[in-house]
């Protein structure tokens, strides 16, 4: 196999993979090696592990874990000096709460320190700044260029390896997979090619045909003259890594200097195609590629807020710098993978040092094992839609995603432009209720309708929020949850991702790679799991049997699309209908009296009983209506093509004015289905969880045949963790996702999904805890404050499932 890239990335995975018996890997490199001048070249090496993300967190203790246990010629790749991050505002100083609570959850040491300890770590602020900060005494410096250094020495000796001086110029292919890597020194047959190029990634892509979103920005770093209150320095770097969060900054020791980093200043997007090759950089008198002039002009505002903070820094002045490239997606995330367009090429691309070791691991595993270890869905570089993928997309949101990267963002924070970007058939109708529009996926969603707000006036006032959880969210969304369940609404369900699978082999094809028993009368719907070789939960479908060889399959991603076309045999089709669709879904007791005046079938419970698809026509209108509810309603999925959405939605809205119809949103969905316990792959569960953990072991049929994942299953009945529900003591109290949750104090899980339950009167939250029995009291830290909860029977809400099977 070949390595494109010989930076940090490539020599970790070069690494990983030879230590797991893949030993014919050539890394092939354009630059001179060790320091072939991409961004490991000039990378800062600071290492913060506490991210939103618990993936990314992950990947950073690993790589910790692993400079530190590697060295050479006697000097340790990696340095715990410790991480500071600093609050001078009220709101940065809640966010680092905020953070201190994802360290917890994810089993990073990190406390909340008063502004004097502060002073104590780092002697250089002026401490009346401060109001606090968090301390990570684990975190710490990376030698990037060294650790390359050790985990290439390591790989070679395994077998692997290293050409510096090669550039690549093509990428060959012969029905539909990677054959070989063209090179200006010769050509290298591979059967795997994995792009580690950094911000040439879309470089090495094009070649392959493939689209890498990923948009290299200019970074300004620069080194302050001695200071006289580092003199006599003998160590590079004692005091913490420290982030100045409120003004973008972040510094670091180098002995006697500061080596400071701002992201204060505009987005500079680079065009990685027009970046010069190693040796015309040096001719232009650039020390490297990524390295870019220093721009002064950029760097002014920034240099004042660094002497505000640390008086030293006022006598003193820059003595060197420059405009460092580094890689940003539309999403921040990394884009790790197989591509379904070409396969056995692999990308490992936006990867930053702080995550390095971690994603070579993941990619090891996934190459070799056939998935990673730890969930990776957030880095997966199909999580993409085509809309997503376009150039100005890309150059957009990888900017935005610069301007960002210290922004306290709240977790529904929807981005600003490109918006709108997709939208349902119904976007007008929806705009003149006044719909508040979040994003997703690049819909606009509607989460609640302004033209609710009297229905919420005359139910009286709700328990007050708190600031945080009061951002994008409405007591409109309480009126909508009881209108639901009271009467009934409609809700766009246009953005849920549909799959056609069609042909002869459907059925078999369909039965092998899910859970449940499948080989049911056209009409049928099931819902059912997609799982790996491991047993873990790559998705759940509903899957309608609407003919003998015809399903439609409501899946979670791009990634189910991928996964059940790369298995798909040759007399089935897989194909993704979304775009070209709508759904509208119908719920709450009255649901029955608006759609059966509109149609001649029989949309009885008899006649038309729960899990039972139909085609059928609403009005003039034909849909597809599943008898489904994820809201724990009466009610339909009704779905129809694009163009005939709009009067779906008329249709149905009309008829539904004399029931007290409303147009009800996503916050009010996501209330209601955590009050009936139904989960949500990707935040509630993933493939890192089986589905006796995540509680939906009901799906599996052991006895149905073989199918993907089953062997994995035997003997896992009784597991050791669960998704478990929590109700919050108090009714005021809100929380919001990803908070630690302690039993007898410790930490011991974290929360996935949570919502005020606006029928139970409490906030309802999902975490991952030990088995504990109903009525165990645990509490869930928000912002610093522990809340008490206690552990709920499931479902909280109609347990005999009565008002959906009526």
């Amino acid at each position: 196999m070949v390595v494109v890239g010989a930076g940090i990335v490539g020599c970790s995975l070069a690494d990983e993979l030879t230590a797991r018996g893949w030993t014919d890997v050539t890394v092939l490199e354009q630059g001179p090696l060790p320091a072939p001048g991409g961004s490991t070249s000039h990378a800062p090496g600071l290492v913060f592990r506490t991210s939103p993300s618990k993936t990314l967190t992950a990947f950073a203790q690993y790589t910790v874990e692993k400079f530190n246990s590697l060295e050479v010629d006697g000097v340790s790749c990696f340095t715990p000096v410790g991480g500071l991050e600093l609050a001078t505002t009220p709101e940065r100083l809640a966010e680092l709460h905020r953070r201190a609570g994802y360290a917890a959850s994810w089993g990073v040491t990190g406390e909340i320190v008063s502004a004097a300890r502060c002073k104590e770590l780092w002697p250089l602020i002026d401490e009346s700044l401060v109001l606090g900060g968090f301390h990570t005494p684990d975190d710490g410096l990376a030698r990037a260029l060294l650790a390359a250094r050790a985990q290439l020495a390591r790989a070679e000796s395994r077998g692997a390896r290293f050409l510096d001086r090669h550039t690549v110029t093509g990428i060959e292919q012969a029905a539909g997979r990677v054959t070989a890597v063209v090179t200006d020194q010769g050509v290298f047959p591979a059967d795997h090619v994995v792009s580690a190029a950094g911000f040439w990634g879309p470089v090495i892509g094009r070649m392959a045909g493939i689209d890498v979103p990923l948009q290299p920005l200019a970074h300004q770093y620069a080194r302050t003259e001695p200071l006289p209150g580092l003199a006599g320095a003998t160590t590079e770097a004692s005091m913490p890594i420290l982030r100045f969060q409120d003004r973008d900054l972040y510094f670091r020791e180098h002995t006697d200097r500061l080596g400071i980093g701002s992201y204060a200043h505009k987005p500079l997007p680079v065009d990685p195609f027009a970046v010069l090759p190693y040796d015309e950089a040096r001719a232009h008198d650039m020390e490297m590629p990524s390295s870019f002039p220093f721009t002064a002009k950029d760097w002014a505002p920034s240099w004042d807020d660094c002497r505000r903070l640390l008086p030293a820094l006022r006598e003193s002045e820059i003595e060197e710098g420059f405009n460092g490239v580094f890689s940003f997606t539309p999403d921040g995330m990394p884009v790790l993978g197989e591509s379904p367009a070409l396969r056995g090429f692999w990308l490992a691309e936006a990867v930053w040092v702080t995550h390095s070791a971690g994603v070579a691991k993941a990619m090891a595993e996934w190459m070799i094992d056939g998935r990673p270890e730890i969930d990776v869905h957030e880095c997966d570089l199909t999580r993409f839609e085509d809309a997503q993928r376009s150039p100005s997309y890309v150059r957009d949101r990888g900017s935005q995603q610069f301007v960002e990267v210290y922004d306290v963002l709240h977790p529904l924070q929807p981005m600003a432009r490109p918006r709108p970007l997709r939208v349902s058939p119904f976007h007008a109708r929806q705009q003149e209720l006044g719909a508040y529009f979040l994003e997703g996926g690049g819909w606009e969603r509607p989460h609640w309708y302004e033209a609710n707000a009297p229905l919420a006036a005359s139910r009286g006032p709700l328990p007050e929020r708190d600031a945080w959880s009061a951002r994008h969210w409405s007591p409109i969304v309480a009126a909508e949850a009881r209108a639901t369940r009271e009467r009934v609404a409609m809700y766009d369900m246009t953005p849920l991702r549909r799959l056609e699978v069609t042909g002869p082999g459907a059925l078999d094809f369909l039965h092998g790679m899910t859970t449940n028993n499948l080989r049911k009368k056209p009409g049928a719907v099931t819902y059912t799991l997609l799982l790996d070789e491991t047993g873990g939960i790559r998705s759940d479908l509903t899957v309608a049997r609407l003919g003998p060889d015809r399903f439609q399959v409501g899946a979670n991603s791009p990634a189910d699309l991928d996964w059940l076309t790369r298995h798909a045999p040759s007399d089935v089709a897989v194909r993704d209908i979304t775009s070209g669709t709508c759904c509208v879904g119908v719920w709450g007791p009255l649901a029955r009296a608006l759609v059966q005046p509109l149609t001649r079938d029989d949309f009885s419970h008899e006649a038309f009983g729960y899990f039972r698809a139909k085609e059928t026509y609403i009005g003039h209108v034909p849909v597809t209506a599943l008898r489904l509810s994820y809201v724990g309603e009466l009610g339909w999925e009704l779905y129809t093509s694009a163009d005939l959405g709009l009067r779906l939605w008329d249709t149905l809205w009309e008829a539904g004015r004399e029931h007290g119809v409303i147009a009800a949103g996503r916050s009010a969905f996501n209330s209601l289905r955590l009050e009936k316990g139904y989960r949500a792959w990707g935040v509630d569960m993933t493939d890192e969880h089986d589905p006796y953990e995540a509680g939906v072991g009901f799906a599996v049929r052991l006895d149905k045949g073989d199918f993907l994942g089953m062997r994995a299953l035997e003997g896992r009945s009784r597991p050791r963790r669960r998704l478990t529900p929590l109700l919050l003591d108090d009714p005021a109290s809100v929380v919001l996702g990803k908070e630690p949750v302690y039993v007898d104090g410790v930490a011991a899980g974290y929360v996935t999904s949570a919502a005020y339950g606006y029928t139970v009167g409490r906030c309802v939250a999902y975490a991952w805890l030990p088995v504990l029995p109903a009525g165990t009291g645990v509490s869930v830290e928000y912002f610093g404050e522990k809340v008490a909860a206690t552990v709920a029977d499931e479902p909280l809400f109609d347990p005999e499932m009565t008002r959906i099977r009526c």
